[in-house]
C-alpha cells in the first residue's frame, strides 16, 4: 500500500488491542491446531567481529547477530529451511482452489454470494480444524480495529457446510463439528481430521453491503458509477511451516496470505464493465465485437489503445435478456482476487514487455490495463506509467512478470494513496500531487506484485519486507524512469528525521504494535528502502543484484521469513553480514560519521583520523583531495568499529598537499549529522 500523497498515512497505528477470543472460537482454535513438533532452543549468539578491547566493555555497543526466533529454528531443523536462505528439501505449504459466484446490486451496494474452496493439506500435520478470515467482519458492529470504519454489519453467513455436513454456529463443547466467528476470525472444527495429503471441501453462502471506503479505504465505492471490491470472500488463514496457523484478527494493519487458484463469476446489471485478477473466460458472452477488437489491438500495441471511452457504456457490453451480465475470470497461483466494475470510465490499454518468461529465449508480454475517469486528467498517462514500471521490475528482480494484466484503476473518493492486489490496484486521482507523484504511487503498486504477490511474506509480522521491499524497487524504477535525480533521498531523509526525534521503533516490530503516527510507516516504508540501497553500497552494485534476484528467484510463490532473506543474502555474497542484520533491523542505532583532525606533513602526506559517533557500524569509505585535484579512496573497515573503537587513523602518501577530506559521501550511507564530514584546508 502507499500512504496517501500528502505523505500522511491513511490509518492510526497504536498499541494492539486485546486479541482475546471467547470460549467458543478458543476452543475451536485449540482444536485447529496440528501436531507441531518441538522447537529446539536457537544456539547462543556471539558478539561477532574481531577480539575486544582490552578495556572491556567496550566505549559503544557492540553488534550482534539477530538469531532467529525457536519457531524457525524448528522449521529449520525439520528440514523446510535452510541455512543457506533457500527453501528447504522437505519445505512444504498449502494450496486452495476456489469456486465463487457473486452477485453485486451496485443500487443498494450489496454483495451475495456461494463459495467453494477446496482446501488441500500439504503439511505433514494432521489438523483437526481449520481457520479462515472474515475481512469484512472489520465493519461489524463492535469490531476490534486501530482506527474508525463504516459500520456495515459485516459478513452475514447463511450456509456452512463442511465435506457434505451442514454445521451449525457455536457448538464450542463436545467433540461435534461446528464453527465460531469472533471478529474477523472463523474456525471450523472439521468432521474429521483432515490428514495429511487430504482435502476438505467448504461451502459458504454469505453476503454483505459494501462499504463506501471499506478496509481503510482499500476497497469500496465511488460516485455511484465504479466499485473496486476486495476482501470479498471468506478466506483460508495461512498455515505455514514456522508458526503454524496464523488465525490473527484484522485491526486493519496488513496480511498474510496463501496461494490457491480460482475460478469466479460476477454478475452485474449490463453496461457495467468489469476487470479482475485473472483471465476474463467468456469476452464474447460479456464485450460488444467492436470493444473485443480494441482489447485484442492494444495487445499487440506499444502505444495506448482506447478499448472503452466514457461515451461508450451504452454499446460497450452486449444485451441481456434480464438486464444483467455474468463475467467469469480464471486465476491461477495467486493468493488473492479482487475486481472493479465502472459504468463512467476510460479504459486505455498497451501491452508491455516482461522478458522471457519460459526460458525459450522470446520477449513475452503482459497487457497494462488503466481505467480512469474524466475528473482524473492525469491518468491520461497512467497506461504509460504502468507500461515502463512493469518492464522495469521485471527486468530489475529477474522475473517476468507472471500474469497475463496489469490493471491499474483509479479509485477516487475511495482512496488516497494505493493499495495491491494480484494483477490489480486501485489508486486516487492524484490532481492534486502531481504528475511524477502519481507515476511514483503507479510503480509503488505494481512493485508490489512480486512483493507479497510472490513472495508471499507474512505482513501482520514483518511489514518491513513487503513494504520495503516494494518502496526500494519504486525507487530504483524512478531513477530510470526521471535520471538525474536522488530518488532514495525521500525515505532516507524521512527516516533520519524520524530517528532524531526519537520516534523509530525496531522493525522487527509487529505492524499492529507500531506506535501511532511515524512509527509505522518508518519501520516498512522508510528505513528498509534507505536499507536495501545502502547494502547495495556496502556489498557493490554487482554482489547486491545476485543476491536480490536469487532471493527472488528461490522464494517466487513462496513464504520467506527474514531470516531466508538474510541467509541468502550472505550465501550468495559469501559475506558474514550479521552486524548489518542485528545493527539495523533488530536496533535503532544510527550512522555519524566525522573527520576529527587532518595532520599534513611538508611532503604531501597527511594522517586523518575519522570518528564514528554513531552505534551502528559501517565501513566508513573516506575520499581525500589533493591540491592538483587528483583522489585518493581510503575506507574504514567495519570490524574496526565492530572491536568497539570509536575512532581510526588513515594515512595518505606524499604527494600535492591534501586539501579536502570526506567520510561517508556516498549519499547512501544514512548519516545522521553531515555538518562534521568534511575537512577542508584553510584558503582551499
Amino acid at each position: 500500500m502507499t500512504p496517501t500523497p500528502t505523505g500522511a498515512h491513511p490509518r492510526g497505528f497504536g498499541p494492539p488491542i486485546s486479541h482475546v477470543l471467547p470460549l467458543a472460537l478458543a476452543a475451536l482454535l485449540a482444536a485447529c491446531a496440528g501436531a507441531a513438533a518441538g522447537a529446539p532452543e536457537p544456539p547462543a549468539p556471539d558478539a561477532g567481529g574481531a577480539a575486544p578491547l582490552a578495556d572491556w566493555p567496550p566505549p559503544r555497543p557492540i553488534a550482534r547477530p539477530l538469531a532467529p526466533p525457536p519457531a524457525y529454528a524448528a522449521a529449520e531443523a525439520r528440514g523446510t529451511r535452510s541455512s543457506t536462505g533457500a527453501p528447504g528439501s522437505r519445505y512444504w505449504q498449502q494450496w486452495t482452489d476456489h469456486s465463487i459466484d457473486v452477485r453485486v446490486d451496485p443500487d443498494s451496494k450489496r454483495l451475495e454470494a456461494s463459495l467453494r474452496m477446496d482446501y488441500h493439506n500439504r503439511s505433514p500435520d494432521a489438523l483437526p480444524g481449520v481457520v479462515l478470515e472474515l475481512t469484512q467482519n472489520a465493519h461489524g458492529e463492535g469490531a476490534r480495529r486501530l482506527e474508525e470504519l463504516e459500520v456495515t454489519g459485516g459478513v452475514s453467513l447463511t450456509r456452512v457446510v463442511v465435506d457434505g455436513r451442514a454445521l451449525s454456529e457455536g457448538r464450542a463443547n463436545g467433540a461435534e463439528p461446528a464453527y465460531a466467528v469472533d471478529g474477523t476470525v472463523m474456525a471450523i472444527r472439521l468432521p474429521r481430521p483432515l490428514a495429511s495429503g487430504g482435502t476438505a471441501r467448504i461451502e459458504i453462502d454469505y453476503a454483505f453491503t459494501i462499504p463506501r471506503q471499506g478496509i481503510g479505504g482499500r476497497m469500496g465505492w465511488s460516485r455511484d458509477d465504479l466499485l473496486f471490491v476486495a476482501y470479498w470472500y471468506p478466506r483460508m488463514a495461512v498455515y505455514d511451516d514456522v508458526v503454524g496457523w496464523s488465525a490473527d484478527q484484522y485491526l486493519g494493519a496488513e496480511f498474510y496470505q496463501g496461494f490457491g487458484d480460482f475460478e469466479y463469476s460476477v454478475t452485474l446489471p449490463e453496461n457495467w464493465v468489469v476487470v479482475g485478477t485473472g483471465e476474463l473466460q467468456n469476452p464474447d458472452d460479456v464485450l460488444a465485437p467492436h470493444v473485443l477488437d480494441r482489447l485484442a489491438a492494444a495487445g499487440a500495441s506499444d502505444r495506448v489503445v482506447r478499448v472503452v471511452g466514457t461515451g461508450d457504456f451504452g454499446s460497450a457490453t452486449v444485451a441481456s435478456a434480464d438486464g444483467s451480465l455474468t463475467w467469469q475470470f480464471r486465476a491461477d497461483s495467486v493468493r488473492d482476487v479482487a475486481f472493479s466494475a465502472t459504468r463512467a470510465s476510460n479504459w486505455d490499454a498497451a501491452r508491455a514487455s516482461v522478458g522471457d518468461r519460459d526460458g525459450d529465449g522470446s520477449e513475452d508480454y503482459a497487457r497494462v490495463d488503466a481505467i480512469w475517469r474524466a475528473e482524473a486528467p492525469r491518468w491520461a498517462q497512467a497506461w504509460r506509467y504502468a507500461q515502463h514500471s512493469l518492464s522495469f521490475h521485471s527486468r530489475f528482480t529477474g522475473q517476468p512478470y507472471p500474469w497475463p494484466h496489469m490493471s491499474v484503476v483509479e479509485g477516487a473518493g475511495i482512496i488516497g494513496g494505493g493499495m495491491e492486489f494480484p494483477m490489480m490496484t486501485v489508486i486516487g486521482d492524484y490532481n492534486e500531487a502531481g504528475d511524477s507523484a502519481l507515476y511514483n504511487v503507479t510503480s509503488h503498486e505494481i512493485a508490489h506484485m512480486w512483493v507479497p504477490m510472490l513472495l508471499a511474506s507474512d505482513e501482520r509480522r514483518y511489514s518491513w519486507i513487503d513494504e520495503g521491499m516494494t518502496s526500494f524497487l519504486e525507487n530504483q524504477s524512478r531513477k530510470d524512469f526521471h535520471p538525474g535525480l536522488d530518488h532514495d533521498q525521500t525515505d532516507r531523509d524521512d527516516y533520519i528525521d524520524v530517528a532524531l526525534a526519537g520516534h523509530e521503533g525496531s522493525m522487527m516490530t509487529r505492524s499492529d504494535y507500531h506506535v501511532p503516527g511515524p512509527g509505522f510507516v518508518t519501520a516498512s516504508y522508510r528505513k528498509p528502502a534507505t536499507l536495501l540501497a545502502l547494502l547495495r553500497g556496502v556489498l557493490g552494485e554487482e554482489d547486491f543484484d545476485r543476491a536480490y534476484r536469487e532471493f527472488h528467484a528461490r522464494w517466487r510463490f513462496k513464504h520467506p521469513y527474514p531470516w531466508d532473506f538474510f541467509r541468502t543474502v550472505e550465501n550468495v555474497t559469501g559475506r558474514d553480514l550479521s552486524w548489518f542484520w542485528g545493527s539495523f533491523y533488530e536496533e535503532t542505532w544510527l550512522v555519524d560519521h566525522a573527520v576529527e583532525a587532518v595532520t599534513r606533513a611538508p611532503d604531501g602526506s597527511a594522517t586523518i583520523t575519522i570518528r564514528d559517533d554513531g552505534d551502528a557500524p559501517l565501513p566508513t569509505p573516506v575520499t581525500v583531495t589533493r591540491a592538483d585535484g587528483t583522489t585518493v579512496e581510503l575506507t574504514v573497515p567495519v570490524e574496526r568499529w565492530l572491536r568497539g573503537y570509536r575512532s581510526a587513523t588513515l594515512s595518505v602518501g606524499p604527494g600535492a598537499a591534501v586539501t579536502r577530506v570526506e567520510a561517508a559521501p556516498a549519499l547512501a550511507w544514512p548519516d545522521v549529522d553531515r555538518s562534521n564530514n568534511v575537512w577542508e584546508a584553510a584558503g582551499s
